[in-house]
């Protein structure tokens, strides 16, 4: 393990532009010993920047108009600028306002120059001449072309940022010389050894606005570990988990498909008659509850996510449900807001792009937040059984041939309704 820096890293400020990203950001110093909240943004409080450990925000701004998202990132930059380390993720497939956004943090953070790195080598994610590959496809010939919302319509982030200069790892020697000049750079990198030359390659990581991906984060986070490690919330074993699926990747929808078929699970689709959908999972004996949008993509998605969030926020008042996994960064928000909840302490991250926590306001229950182009076709089992048992590791056998929740009584007929 690395010694700390003789002037150690105390204060992190991750801005993200949803809330996957923002616990992608954080979870690795958490994993590193820092202490880490991932917040929405209306619950940052002025002087949040000035505390010990991580903030991370959700700014949503992926979501938002160009002009909206701008604002925000500006305003939140500026905000943070004092952080020690500040850090504005993106998505490594670049989808979302990049471009824009990282110009107006820039702007706002007033650090002297801007490191662009959105590799995330674990997931496939590589940076070579400055083009983006997903499993050694350029982004833009693959599905994030077709993303419903943010279409990726180029894979070279030079055409993204007519102004950076391109450096390989080779090259980022001259990078302390570079960053007294002023300037943005964006750095290929197409394995975490590259990631972590180049956090070694800059002597004073406060010059900086850091702009990357959770391999970013990983390499920074294992450059500056804290001084004295603080301990992690300790989450609360589900008994009865509720999964809530609002992503329309396709990764996510072959993980649905297989969790569907457990004989454990109750599922329902939001889309279709949500009272009845509520009555059937009031009704129901199984140990996993799953709500999920139609197969199909719907151009009204954000009315499927409110009802998505209906469904939680119906089921936590009859607790009938103590844990939530929660798929696809706006889905996850929708339900974080239909709790009062605005945000989550983090515990770890027990996969890549999985943030596990726990709601900072009650009912304080356990939360597995996934994004939703991550995980294997089985990454939901690993998720429940996670959730259920704190075994992060074996392939889960189906819940109810353990029966942790065996003799749930439902609602009966006549109950509390939607």
């Amino acid at each position: 393990m690395r010694k700390p820096p003789a002037d150690p890293v105390r204060t992190i400020a991750v801005l993200a532009d949803d809330l996957t990203s923002a616990g992608d950001g954080a979870a690795p110093f958490r994993g590193g010993g820092h202490r880490a909240k991932v917040l929405l943004p209306e619950a940052v409080e002025p002087g949040a920047a000035a505390l010990d450990g991580v903030v991370a925000v959700d700014l949503g701004s992926r979501l938002l108009d160009e002009a909206s998202a701008v604002a925000l990132a500006g305003r939140f930059a500026e905000a943070f600028a004092g952080s020690d380390l500040l850090i504005k993720t993106v998505d490594s497939t670049l989808r979302g306002h990049v471009a824009a956004e990282v110009r107006a943090a820039h702007a706002g953070s007033r650090r002297r120059a801007v490191v662009v790195a959105p590799a995330f080598p674990a997931e496939g994610r590589t940076t070579v001449r400055g083009i983006q590959y997903v499993h050694g496809v350029p982004v833009d010939e693959t599905e994030f072309a077709r993303d419903p919302v943010h279409p990726v319509r180029t894979a070279d982030l030079t055409r993204l940022l007519p102004e950076a200069e391109v450096l390989e790892p080779e090259q980022f020697g001259k990078l302390p010389e570079l960053i007294d000049g002023g300037g943005v750079f964006v750095c290929s990198a197409a394995t975490d050894a590259d990631l972590r030359l180049l956090v070694d390659s800059v002597p004073l990581p406060g010059d900086v606005l850091w702009v990357g991906s959770p391999g970013l984060a990983a390499a920074l986070a294992g450059h500056h570990i804290p001084v004295r490690s603080a301990r992690p919330p300790e989450p609360p074993m589900a008994r009865r988990p509720l999964v809530v699926v609002g992503s329309a990747n396709p990764a996510t929808r072959r993980q649905l498909d297989r969790l569907r078929t457990r004989t454990d699970v109750t599922s329902v689709e939001a889309a279709e008659a949500p009272a009845e959908g509520l009555r059937t999972l009031r009704r129901t004996t199984a140990p996993v509850l799953v709500v999920h949008t139609p197969d199909a993509r719907r151009a009204d998605a954000s009315s499927l996510t409110v009802d998505l969030a209906h469904f939680v926020r119906e089921l936590v008042a009859d607790e009938l449900i103590d844990g939530l996994v929660l798929t696809g960064g706006e889905t996850a928000v929708a339900a974080l807001e239909a709790l009062g909840a605005a945000g989550i302490d983090l515990v770890d991250e027990p996969e890549p792009g999985v943030a596990r926590g726990v709601l900072v306001s009650p009912p304080h229950l356990p939360v597995l937040i996934k994004a939703g182009g991550f995980g294997d076709d089985g990454i939901l089992d690993r998720l429940l059984r996670l959730l259920m048992e704190g075994s992060p590791i074996a392939e889960s056998l189906p819940i109810a041939e353990r029966g942790p929740f065996a003799g749930h009584a439902p609602i009966a007929e006549g109950g509390p309704t939607s």
